[in-house]
């Protein structure tokens, strides 16, 4: 990582994912699906070992390997971190979440992110090919169940909610669908 930012420009919070041997190829793949829509997405540097890796006797990363990747998506900072060759998995306690502004953006992400191995799972959850958690989210979505918090139409945000909770891919136009009421009426 790197140490030579001015510590007051410097991000206070960095995440980190681990890998097994794919953190250049892990980062790389995000910056691309990420650069169309987001272009503050990039590699930013690539970090090898300068020893052998050996814990226990055995080498798990060789001197000149990729120990580390730094890189950035939509402005937010990461470092890739080639772990071990043991699998550690991800879990979905921990999740990326993207927020869309239209079915476009929603459609790419998800296509990119489940693509080689990945898989869409319910309500806009998306597990890459890395075992990644990622929630790709229409904004509208949160603007929708918003209007239950604030009481001005808790039914509308209900049937939202439902629709949301029956879908893989959100829709957004199954969403405004479902704000609706019954004789076709914004709900107020």
């Amino acid at each position: 990582m790197s140490t030579t930012q001015d510590p007051g420009t410097r991000p206070q919070m960095v995440t980190c994912l681990w890998f097994n041997g794919q953190a250049e190829e892990a980062a790389h793949f995000y910056v691309e699906t990420f650069a169309g829509y987001r272009p503050s997405s990039h590699v930013d540097a690539v970090h090898r070992s300068s020893i052998d890796v050996a814990p226990e006797r055995e080498v798990l990363l060789k001197r000149g390997e990729v120990l580390t990747v730094d890189f950035t998506l939509d402005g937010q900072r990461f470092v890739g971190l080639n772990g071990s060759q043991d699998p550690v998995p991800h879990t979905d306690a921990v999740s990326f979440q993207i927020l869309c502004e239209n079915q476009q953006e929603v459609d790419h992400f998800a296509d990119a992110l489940s693509s080689e191995g990945g898989r869409e799972v319910a309500c806009g959850w998306v597990e890459d090919r890395y075992g990644v958690r990622w929630q790709v989210v229409p904004q509208v979505l949160l603007d929708l169940l918003a209007g239950g918090d604030s009481g001005t139409d808790q039914d509308a945000a209900a049937r939202v909610q439902t629709a949301m909770m029956g879908m893989n891919r959100l829709s957004i136009e199954g969403l405004m669908d479902a704000a609706q009421d019954a004789h076709g009426a914004q709900g107020e």
